[in-house]
């Protein structure tokens, strides 16, 4: 997936009016996802992502392990929007992201990660999280 089609895929989902919108959920969504992975492992999802958007998944703060909410908020401090908004925009990068990178990559991501944030990656971006 190319970096057009990715953006304008989250644009369309989030149901953005701008395409600055688009970017600014999917670098805050990105970089803290990139802040949660160890041991090269934001190195190897950014591989198989358009370099602008690998950029913002190992550009990010040394990993460290926090939970699904510090995850939110943390997203929603960097995008600067409403922590419910967070949640939204969040999903829908994670949902452009799974179709953006293969399904071996995908298990790689969510063997780091605990329980909790698979829900995430499964969810989808509409509905609710079960």
């Amino acid at each position: 997936m190319q970096y057009d089609e990715f953006l304008g895929a989250v644009q369309h989902r989030a149901e953005f009016g701008t395409r600055s919108e688009a970017v600014r959920a999917t670098r805050a969504t990105l970089e803290v996802l990139g802040q949660r992975l160890f041991g090269g492992e934001a190195d190897h999802l950014a591989a198989q992502l358009p370099s602008e958007l690998g950029y913002y998944v190992t550009q990010a703060e040394p990993s460290e392990a926090f939970d699904l909410d510090e995850f939110f908020e943390r997203v929603s401090e960097r995008e600067g929007v409403d922590l419910p908004d967070a949640v939204y925009h969040s999903r829908v990068v994670l949902s452009v992201l799974r179709e953006a990178v293969t399904a071996g990559e995908l298990e790689d991501v969510l063997a780091q990660l605990p329980e909790e944030y698979t829900r995430l990656f499964e969810a989808g971006s509409e509905g609710a999280m079960t």
